[in-house]
């Protein structure tokens, strides 16, 4: 129990896959303006992240085992079919978060953390269990971090920012403190 713990947190934080792997960044950047849409824009993730680690282990054990090079292109298809149930389960419960997600939420599809997630789990040799744990580790992880840029974008906005920093330029350089101190905890699990 103990190890599965380890896998979470390492995806959560030490390993986090947004501002420590550099993956994921499309929503990170795009969605992150309000909190109320990045903590959407993180269940969705968290959801296709948790059926996205299933589907891989299920595809490794049972079919891909005799056929490693279609693994790539089984993920891809796999993924983009997740995304797009996602896409019309939204639509269909909630057109109002629909319309605040906009063109982020067919972005999932290639986001390469989803990806990343099935090819790390694959070769890191996780179990069905292990690669749940890791899933839900990683779309914390990316949740946490759409958060506390949305979190910090709204206060920036309240604040006197030198006009020079304003807009993007500010967004990026919130974006490499945060990423600056995630980077931190590398090693974290290593001494443990």
């Amino acid at each position: 129990m103990q190890e599965l713990f380890w896998i979470l947190l390492s995806a959560m934080v030490v390993n986090n896959f947004t501002l420590s792997l550099f993956l994921g960044l499309c929503p990170f950047m795009g969605v992150s303006s309000r909190v109320e849409t990045a903590l959407r824009m993180g269940a969705a993730n968290i959801f296709v992240l948790t059926i996205t680690s299933i589907c891989a282990w299920f595809l490794n054990t049972f079919v891909l085992a005799e056929a490693p090079y279609l693994r790539l292109i089984s993920f891809i298809v796999v993924i983009a079919s997740l995304v797009q149930i996602v896409e019309m389960v939204i639509k269909k419960l909630s057109p109002t978060l629909f319309r605040q997600l906009g063109i982020f939420l067919p972005l999932i599809t290639t986001n390469c953390a989803i990806l990343g997630l099935a090819i790390f789990q694959t070769n890191r040799g996780y179990g069905l269990l292990e690669g749940l744990f890791f899933a839900i580790g990683a779309g914390l992880g990316l949740t946490l971090a759409l958060v506390l840029m949305a979190s910090i974008r709204e206060n920036s906005e309240l604040a006197s920012v030198p006009e020079v920093a304003k807009g993007t330029g500010l967004t990026l350089i919130i974006a490499g403190s945060l990423s600056l101190a995630f980077m931190g905890f590398a090693g974290l699990l290593s001494a443990a």
